[in-house]
């Protein structure tokens, strides 16, 4: 399972929004910094309506939907790469994770420290960013020292390699994030995670605001200065969610928690949305298996294969496919059924080179 890994400073809110993400309080908040020592670690559901209509469709009490783990890692502070705090353990929980979900605080309270002597999202980014890319540019001075001779003895796939370093050092160097390096290719991003490069990590942005700005997020001017700045010098998005009503939320029955989303103005969870952001940050989606015994979403990763989607049900439905026959979401829940999509012809066989699409409903044919 694909990890997320949630960071930030010390008091922004980021084991309090673990916990709401979660729904539990595996994570002790707390106004002090370092309260998160080890990482801790959350398996979240991947909240998903399609599969409550599907569930109706296909008549079965059990819905199995689909997850991803997300990882509470220790607050870190400036001079973190130097191994000041918590440093030298915060930069090795990241290399674990597949990506980052950067908790910054766009809120004033008195009550809640902030270590850096007030509210400046865009500052405490460029901290954090600042922070990773030293580890980044560290780890590949060491490996252009290692890489350096074969290259020269004519290794060709050292002369690639340090063909890359070479592009990556002034890169780091002037502050800019690996995820960004102009002319990037599949390959060199391939090899970056090679590297383990902290930086080339996809990375999303949680804008952690007041209870009182969750409706009118978008006008906070602490999200406005996050939105610019993330879209000019990091390509990433960002979600605004406060971890405060998140938690408030946990206890609450379904019913009531709806209510009061709906009183403060808004209709859905930001946890929602930032567990489906996080999900599409991963490079992940989902298609489903429906019948009577279960509805369930299963995970896999865009650009994959029929037999790859068949084999994470089992290996054998992928050593032995033979076709599969796939309808897709919007059709089978227009059509209200799956003898109505069939008569429709939008039930269709696809063979081994057929790409999965998010929301396609499979069943597979296979060899035993």
């Amino acid at each position: 399972m694909l990890k997320a890994g949630i960071v930030g400073l010390p008091n922004v809110g980021k084991s309090t929004l673990f916990n709401a993400l979660t729904r539990s309080r595996k994570a002790e908040a707390a106004n002090y910094p370092f309260c998160t020592i080890d990482p801790n670690v959350g398996v979240v559901t991947v909240p998903d309506d399609r599969l409550y209509v599907l569930q109706k469709i296909a008549k079965t009490q059990v819905v199995i939907p689909a997850a991803i783990e997300f990882v509470d890692i220790a607050g870190l502070v400036a001079g973190a790469s130097k191994g000041e705090g918590l440093g030298n353990q915060f930069l090795a929980n990241i290399r674990e994770v597949d990506a980052i979900v950067q908790v910054v605080r766009c809120f004033e309270d008195p009550d809640v420290v902030h270590t850096m002597g007030g509210v400046d999202p865009v500052r405490d980014i460029e901290v954090i960013t600042t922070e990773l890319v030293l580890a980044d540019l560290e780890s590949v001075t060491k490996r252009m020292e290692k890489t350096q001779k074969k290259a020269k003895s004519g290794d060709k796939e050292a002369i690639v390699e340090m063909a890359l370093l070479e592009r990556l050092s002034p890169h780091l160097n002037e502050g800019k994030t690996a995820n960004v390096l102009p002319g990037a290719t599949e390959d060199d991003t391939a090899m970056m995670k090679l590297f383990q490069l902290l930086t080339a990590k996809p990375v999303l942005f949680a804008c952690n605001v007041a209870e009182s700005d969750l409706a009118t997020a978008e006008e906070n001017p602490f999200v406005q200065k996050v939105a610019e700045y993330v879209r000019t010098h990091h390509d990433a998005a960002y979600v605004p969610i406060s971890a405060k009503i998140e938690a408030e939320l946990i206890e609450l029955p379904a019913d009531e928690a709806k209510a009061f989303l709906k009183d403060l103005g808004v209709d859905d969870s930001g946890v929602s949305a930032l567990i489906r952001a996080s999900y599409a940050l991963l490079g992940l989606q989902t298609y489903f298996t429906a019948g009577e015994k279960e509805v369930r979403a299963w995970t896999i990763k865009k650009g994959w294969k029929a037999p790859q989607a068949a084999g994470v049900i089992h290996t054998d439905f992928e050593k032995g496919f033979i076709k599969a026959e796939v309808v897709s979401y919007e059709d089978l829940s227009r059509l209200g059924g799956t003898a109505a999509a069939r008569e429709a012809g939008k039930y269709r066989l696809e063979g081994k080179d057929y790409v999965f699409q998010d929301g396609d409903v499979a069943l597979f044919r296979f060899n035993n």
